[in-house]
This record gives C-alpha cells, sequence and structure tokens, in this order.
C-alpha cells in the first residue's frame, strides 16, 4: 500500500468514527488467536446459507487439506439435506467410514460452537450483516459472499465490528485474485495508460428492468410456504410484508442445484438489482483500478438527467465513470486513458497497444470454484494478517453500487463525501443509507 493510499484509509477511519483500519498486509492484534485446532493445521469452518453459491464455495474450501467443513446452517431443510449428501459424499470418497457433519437452522447455534474456526457466510444480501456481526461477535473469521452488506449503514457497522473483534474477513471479490483482471489493474495503477480520464463499467440489465440495473419493487405473487422451509427466519430483519415466492427461495431436491439463481436479488427491499449484484464485482474492480479503494465518487447523476444517458459517477480527481455497456453484453470494465484502453471481463482481456496484451488462460472450471481466492483467506486465517480484499474494500466497493441505487431511486444527482461517508445537505438521501428493521432486529447491528 503506497503512503498516501494508507493516510486516505486512516482518514476514512478517523472522519468516519469507525475503527482504525489496517493496512493491507497489516498484522491483527495480538488478541486475534489463529486457529484453536491449529496444532494439526486444520481450520473448521461452517457454512451459514446453503443455496447455489454455497456449494460452489464448498466444493472449493473441502478440496483444501487444511481446511474441514464440519457444520452447515440454512433455514430450508432441504438445503441442509443437500449440503450433508455433499459433505458426507466427499469425506467418503477420501476414505473415511464415519463421516460427521452437523446441521442448523438457526445460524446462532452454530456461532456457539467453539471448535468452529471460520464461516462462510453466503445467505441473501439482507441477513449478510447481522450474521458477520454475530460472527465478529462470536469470534470467528468470515468468508463474506458480495455485495458486503444490503445498506451503506450496515456495512459502516460491519467495518467496525470486525476491527472491535479482531477478525479476519475476506470478501467473495474473487477477481482480485483472476489474473485478467491483476493486469488491468495494474497497468491503470502504475501509469501504464497515462493520466485516466473515463470508465465505462457494465453490469448488465434483466427482464426485470431493462433500462437500468436497479432493483424494482418486489410483486411477486404471494405463495404457500413449503414445508421445511422457515420463512420467518429467511426473511431475518426484513419486514413481514414480504412474502413468500419460489422465485425467492427456489425449490430443490437434495442431489441437485437450483435452475436459476435466487430472484431475491433483483427485488426491493431483498436485494440491489444488478447494481449491486454484477457491480460488487465490476465497481470493485474500477474503484481498484482508480486506487479509490476506502474512497468512493463525489457525485452521482442517475440515467436521463440532463444530458447524461447512464447513470454516471463522477470523482473528485476529474474521473468520469458510466453504468455504460461496451461489449456487447457482457459485465466488464473499460479504461480510457493518454495512451490508450484496456478493457476487462471475465477471462477476456483487451487493449489498444500490443505490449499491453496478455493470455488469459482458459478453464473448464466454473468460476465460482476456482480456489485461488478461497485460499488467500484461509492463509489469512493462519498468518492473521489481512487477505486480498479485507472488509474496507468491500465496503466502499459496496457503496458505490448503493449509491447508485440511491440516485436512480432519487430520480436526480446526489453529492457524496467519501471520507465521511455522508451525503452533503440531503435529507432525503441520507433516510436511504438504512431501514427500519422490524421488531426483534433493532440491536443486531450495535458493535
Amino acid at each position: 500500500m503506497q503512503r498516501r493510499d494508507f493516510l486516505k484509509f486512516s482518514a476514512i477511519g478517523a472522519a468516519a468514527g469507525l475503527m482504525p483500519v489496517q493496512a493491507f498486509g497489516a498484522s491483527a492484534s495480538p488478541a486475534a488467536k489463529a486457529p484453536k485446532n491449529s496444532k494439526n493445521d486444520k481450520v473448521n469452518m461452517g457454512f451459514i446459507g446453503l443455496g447455489q453459491q454455497a456449494m460452489y464455495l464448498l466444493s472449493g474450501f473441502m478440496s483444501m487439506d487444511d481446511v474441514r467443513v464440519v457444520a452447515g446452517c440454512d433455514v430450508y431443510d432441504v438445503k441442509r439435506d443437500r449440503f450433508e449428501r455433499r459433505v458426507k459424499d466427499y469425506y467418503s470418497s477420501k476414505g473415511e467410514r464415519k463421516v460427521k457433519v452437523d446441521l442448523y437452522e438457526d445460524y446462532q447455534d452454530l456461532l456457539a460452537r467453539e471448535d468452529i474456526d471460520a464461516v462462510v457466510i453466503a445467505t441473501p444480501d439482507h441477513q449478510h450483516a447481522v450474521i458477520a456481526i454475530a460472527a465478529c461477535k462470536a469470534g470467528k473469521d468470515i468468508y463474506l459472499e458480495k455485495p458486503a452488506t444490503l445498506t451503506i449503514y450496515e456495512g459502516q457497522q460491519l467495518v467496525k465490528a470486525v476491527r472491535k473483534y479482531n477478525r479476519i474477513l475476506q470478501m467473495g471479490s474473487q477477481q482480485r485474485s483472476s489474473e485478467e483482471f491483476i493486469h488491468a489493474t495494474n497497468l491503470a495503477r502504475e501509469g501504464e495508460l497515462g493520466k485516466i480520464s473515463k470508465l465505462k463499467v457494465y453490469v448488465g440489465r434483466n427482464e426485470t428492468n431493462p433500462y437500468t440495473p436497479a432493483p424494482v419493487p418486489c410483486k411477486l405473487p404471494k405463495m404457500d410456504v413449503p414445508a421445511g422451509l422457515n420463512w420467518d427466519k429467511w426473511l431475518g430483519p426484513l419486514p413481514t410484508s414480504v412474502y413468500y415466492h419460489s422465485d425467492l427461495d427456489p425449490i430443490i431436491t437434495p442431489e441437485q442445484n437450483e435452475q436459476l439463481w435466487g430472484a431475491w436479488r433483483w427485488y426491493k427491499p431483498c436485494g440491489g438489482g444488478l447494481m449491486t449484484d454484477w457491480g460488487a464485482h465490476m465497481y470493485d474492480i474500477a474503484q481498484w483500478a482508480l486506487g479509490k479503494d476506502g474512497s468512493g465518487p463525489a457525485e452521482i447523476i442517475p440515467p436521463g438527467w440532463s444530458h447524461y444517458d447512464y447513470l454516471t459517477f463522477k470523482y473528485d480527481n476529474g474521473i468520469i465513470l458510466s453504468d455504460e455497456p461496451f461489449d456487447g453484453a457482457n459485465p466488464g470494465v473499460q479504461i480510457y486513458g493518454e495512451r490508450g484502453w484496456i478493457k476487462v471481463s471475465r477471462g477476456k482481456f483487451e487493449a489498444s497497444r500490443p505490449e499491453w496484451e496478455m493470455n488469459v488462460g482458459q478453464s473448464d472450471v466454473p468460476y465460482e470454484t476456482k480456489v485461488g481466492h478461497h485460499r488467500r483467506f484461509i492463509e489469512a486465517v493462519k498468518s492473521r494478517i489481512d487477505p486480498n480484499v479485507p472488509i474496507e474494500v468491500g465496503h466502499s466497493s459496496c457503496t458505490v453500487c448503493n449509491l447508485g441505487n440511491i440516485a436512480m431511486e432519487l430520480n436526480r444527482p446526489v453529492k457524496w463525501n467519501p471520507i465521511v461517508q455522508k451525503f452533503i445537505c440531503d435529507e432525503q438521501a441520507t433516510k436511504l443509507l438504512h431501514y427500519q428493521y422490524r421488531s426483534g432486529y433493532e440491536k443486531a447491528l450495535d458493535v
């Protein structure tokens, strides 16, 4: 980390009232102990949220000799059954006769296990902050799926919790461990492109909302809750006015994966639409390339406002970032500098100058199961040194996405101070930093 970046992080921690932030690569506090079972060099892991993404992550973590998956938690019994079957089948295939894996409906029961060192949190987004903060208090290290949180305020509180309780937290932003994105951001950060003037970041569109990447109100018809699904626990802090529909939590059999991703991500108040779903990946790369980790844009302008055709972010250094397609329908990032341009997406890299080109390795392995990013988390758990995507990075990238959604919801420009993490003289926008949790969850974010 360069000195100016470290000072920027320090300013954020002091001005926003957050706990002091470690520089990347800094050791955790001595109070943060190595795994309890470090004598046999094993990290015991529990999974919270056992949907489709968790199955990808499970494959990656189980393949590591120094990891042992011992427990899983989900509010849906068929997903618990599938998880148990997958874990037992895997360890049995390695020659183990008696494989024990414990299952829970309530994540607090899993967190109470003293023998569990770390947890994977792969629930719907609205549960991320509540469960991750509880995990910090329980002394667990955390691999947290992106986006970090559903709201900006949740992210601010999670940053506090991670640092107060001296935990290791790795965001599931696996593109930061992928060669094409590392190469692209290095070119930008090292000045090879010259002065950068503009970026295009495309996160896609969907049938639900074909004009912007913002979420839409959930108008799915109410359906009967299937047997075995605890819908009240699925809602967590959300209001009970959110009704069950099979698209929100797809029905599966234990032997199969879901046929579609849970559609909760497209609807308010469950998710942030493509803006946070793919944006948590692609805006994350843009922030990294610009050296804006821990910071963010100063003004956000919604599409259709004045002469702006696309959602636009303006940074304090004059750089413009727009949510604009540039390579068909593929989510990705294109960066324009004085000396040329580069564009990057998963498994693909292009450049205007031949000396910038690279050969991207092709693989038949699903992107989510590549274990390099997962490995960085396990090494961080053992060393007590922050991984390559700590919570401050995940929070600032998630904040960019949420700022875009807020500007689109208000349908007007908003001005943001990324140092103190506040809107500038805008009470209406400030109210959208969070929402009121339902009864019983009022203190879930207390740190």
